[in-house]
C-alpha cells in the first residue's frame, strides 16, 4: 500500500510575516540537503478544520447535508458539507466536527466514522482536514451560537447523493471537502461502510494535523 512519509528539511531561518484571526503567513528558509542551495519557501500556516458528512436515507435514496455559503477568495456562493476550524484548545477532532454539525446544521448523529484525511493546498498552507461521515441524525441545536458573516444567510438542505455526485463530475461544485467527502462516501456505501477507520482514529500523516497551530 502507498504511503506519505516524513522529510524533514532543515529550517534555517523562519519569520511570520502576517498574523491573522485565522491564520499567519510565514517565510521559511530551508534545506533539503548539506549540498543543496537554501531554498526560501513561503506559506500559510492554518490551525487545521474538520468537514462532516450527514448522511439520510431519503425517498429516493441516500441524502447529504450541503450548506451553500459565500467564499469571498473565490468570489463564489459554494455548495459546501458543514465544516469548521479546529481553533478550540483541546477539543478532539470529533468534538469538534459534533460542535460544526450542530451550529451549521442544526444536527447531530449518533454514528461517527473518519472518511478520509488530507492537506488541502499542500504546495502554499499547512492546512490539514480530517472528514468524518456521521450517521443517525437527529435534530439539535447549538446552544449559544450565533450565525454572523458569511453564514448569516447561509443555505442547508438535504440533498441526494447521486445528484451532488453528477454535479462533481459535471464540474457545477468546486469544494474540495465536498468532492472528497461525497466520493468516499459513494465507496463507503458501495462496500457496505467495511474498512472505514473510528471516528477517534490517529491521524496517520504523523504531523501537521489539524489543531497544531492551535
Amino acid at each position: 500500500m502507498i504511503r506519505d512519509t516524513v522529510q524533514d528539511a532543515e529550517v534555517k531561518k523562519s519569520a511570520t510575516i502576517y498574523r491573522g484571526a485565522v491564520f499567519s503567513f510565514r517565510s521559511d528558509e530551508i534545506s533539503l540537503d548539506d549540498t543543496a542551495e537554501p531554498l526560501t519557501r513561503d506559506y500559510i500556516h492554518h490551525p487545521g478544520a474538520v468537514a462532516i458528512v450527514a448522511l439520510a436515507e431519503g425517498e429516493n435514496g441516500p441524502e447529504i447535508c450541503l450548506v451553500n455559503q459565500y467564499r469571498h477568495p473565490v468570489g463564489m456562493r459554494l455548495w459546501e458539507v458543514p465544516a469548521g476550524l479546529t481553533d478550540v484548545p483541546d477539543e478532539s477532532l470529533v468534538k469538534a466536527a459534533q460542535r460544526e454539525l450542530a451550529e451549521e446544521a442544526g444536527l447531530g448523529a449518533r454514528r461517527w466514522d473518519t472518511l478520509a484525511d488530507f492537506y488541502t493546498s499542500p504546495g502554499c498552507t499547512s492546512e490539514a482536514l480530517r472528514i468524518f461521515l456521521a450517521r443517525d441524525l437527529y435534530e439539535t441545536a447549538a446552544e449559544g451560537f450565533v450565525r454572523e458573516g458569511e453564514e448569516a444567510d447561509m443555505e442547508c438542505r438535504f440533498v441526494p447523493l447521486a445528484e451532488v455526485i453528477e454535479a462533481i463530475l459535471s464540474g457545477h461544485v468546486h469544494n474540495p471537502s465536498l468532492l472528497v467527502g461525497v466520493l468516499t462516501t459513494a465507496h463507503a456505501i458501495t462496500s457496505g461502510f467495511v474498512g472505514l477507520r473510528p471516528a477517534d482514529a490517529p491521524w496517520q500523516a504523523d504531523r501537521a494535523m489539524p489543531g497544531d497551530a492551535v
